[in-house]
């Protein structure tokens, strides 16, 4: 079994660019395997969820932590591109990479988003509630694929654009003053980073209502 098969491959078009294409052949010819490369993106995905969460408990320290959270996820990125490209590109596919390729990033989900809704100005309900819905949204592509439908990787609320929301406004937050960021509720605890969960949220639920129907569409054209 590939890693991915390509078919299966979301779509990434940094996937083309030279750049990319070069560091894959390079971390193909270092001996760098995709499974490796895909528990990087695992520890750099749980450790932005770890960043967020401590901002909480070190105000003090919390824009470099939102940098890094940023920086992170940015790297969680990449390793989740590059884990395929090494693996299919240069024929470097393991027959656990499946499990390499979906698990990490599952874990790697709910750090964030969890770690986002402890983090300051987050929302802890709006946190597990991302989780939830970041996870329900993969099982629904799973189902889909499973039951003969084409994978469907469609938004709006997809990995990437949950992964970057986050990333930009911990972006935002560490690199802009203090006065300008919101805080909303009656303890003012809730800021920018509980808004932008509940639009994950929102726009999940849209992500997996779309994806069944673009999924059941596909399988019952089969059967006419």
């Amino acid at each position: 079994m590939k890693h991915e098969s390509i078919a299966e491959r979301r779509p990434i078009p940094a996937r083309n660019s030279w750049v990319s294409i070069a560091i894959a052949k390079w971390l193909s010819e270092a001996g760098i395997t995709p499974n490796q490369i895909s528990v990087f993106g695992l520890l750099v995905g749980v450790g932005s969820g770890l960043a967020l969460f401590l901002t909480q408990a070190l105000p003090g320290l919390a824009r470099p932590l939102w940098i890094a959270c940023a920086a992170m996820v940015v790297m969680r990125g990449l390793s989740n591109m590059f884990d395929g490209m090494v693996a299919v590109e240069h024929g470097r596919a393991s027959p656990v990479g499946l499990l390499y390729n979906e698990i990490p990033d599952r874990l790697s989900d709910v750090a964030l988003m969890v770690g986002a809704g402890y983090s300051l100005g987050g929302s802890a309900t709006a946190g597990w509630a991302a989780a939830w819905i970041a996870l329900f949204v993969t099982y629904v592509r799973a189902v889909g694929s499973l039951a003969g439908a084409p994978a469907d990787f469609g938004g709006p609320m997809a990995k990437q654009q949950r992964m970057f929301s986050i990333a930009g406004v911990a972006f935002l937050l560490g690199v802009t003053p203090m006065g300008w960021h919101p805080a909303l509720g009656s303890d003012h605890a809730s800021g920018l980073m509980a808004i932008t969960l509940w639009i994950i949220v929102a726009g999940g639920l849209v992500t997996a209502v779309k994806r069944l129907r673009r999924a059941a569409r596909a399988l019952l054209a089969t059967k006419s």
